[in-house]
């Protein structure tokens, strides 16, 4: 969990729109840091969550929001940046194809870019390692090597005391995650994770986002409010 000894410190928090990342934001807000949100524009299939992470940036009281614009669809190789069909009966072992080629490694990097130019040394990420789908890119090992990158690869890492990356709800359970965002006051009627979510963000139900979000409202014994298009999956 994050030490509340942050009054007045800036943080950079990448936003998605989804779950997870507003948490982590309240969790940052809770601590005391000022937050500056960064959300990635990726061309991603599902953007109406660019939408809904404007959205929470402006009711967690980002003292800025950052949307910045990288085209993945230039390389592909995902579900969520190609034509290729988003599963929705469920996932086996492997990493599935919504799976975005070094993702959060991009990601991050720029997120290490931006609070390096404002002068922030703190980096908040949602990943999460317990109720996910496999992402090589969400696991406590990458957090903590991508930590010791930034502080060799940085004016600040070499001369200013360095970076850290908190990845604070990497070892919690999505029900322990929802729990723990209704204890900070958050709305988790604002947010989006379903990987195809319509214009309007009503979730599709059935991708494997939209299930463990699903199971993970059922887990905390907590009412769902996502909106689904047409009829609720069995």
């Amino acid at each position: 969990m994050v030490a509340r000894d942050a009054a007045g410190r800036e943080a950079v928090v990448l936003l998605s729109g989804g779950l997870d990342s507003m948490v982590s934001a309240a969790l940052a807000r809770e601590a005391g840091y000022a937050i500056n949100a960064l959300t990635i524009d990726y061309n991603q299939r599902h953007r109406r969550e660019i939408d809904a992470a404007r959205e929470i940036a402006a009711l967690l009281g980002a003292r800025r929001h950052v949307v910045l614009p990288l085209d993945l669809r230039a390389f592909g190789g995902s579900a969520l940046t190609d034509d290729i069909e988003v599963p929705k009966d469920g996932v086996g072992p492997d990493i599935p194809v919504t799976y975005v080629p070094a993702r959060n490694l991009v990601f991050l990097s720029l997120t290490l870019a931006w609070a390096e130019a404002i002068g922030a040394r703190d980096i908040f990420i949602g990943v999460n390692a317990l109720d996910y789908s496999g992402y090589p890119d969400c696991r406590p090992e990458f957090i903590d090597a991508l930590e010791r990158l930034a502080n060799l690869a940085t004016k600040t890492g070499v001369e200013q005391g360095g970076f850290r990356v908190h990845a604070p709800l990497i070892q919690l359970s999505k029900a322990e995650i929802i729990r723990l965002g209704l204890k900070l006051g958050v709305d988790y009627s604002q947010t989006v994770s379903c990987y195809q979510a319509d214009q309007e963000g009503c979730a599709c139900g059935r991708c494997d986002s939209c299930r463990l979000r699903r199971a993970g409202f059922e887990a905390a014994g907590v009412a769902d409010p996502t909106r689904y298009s047409g009829s609720m999956p069995i």
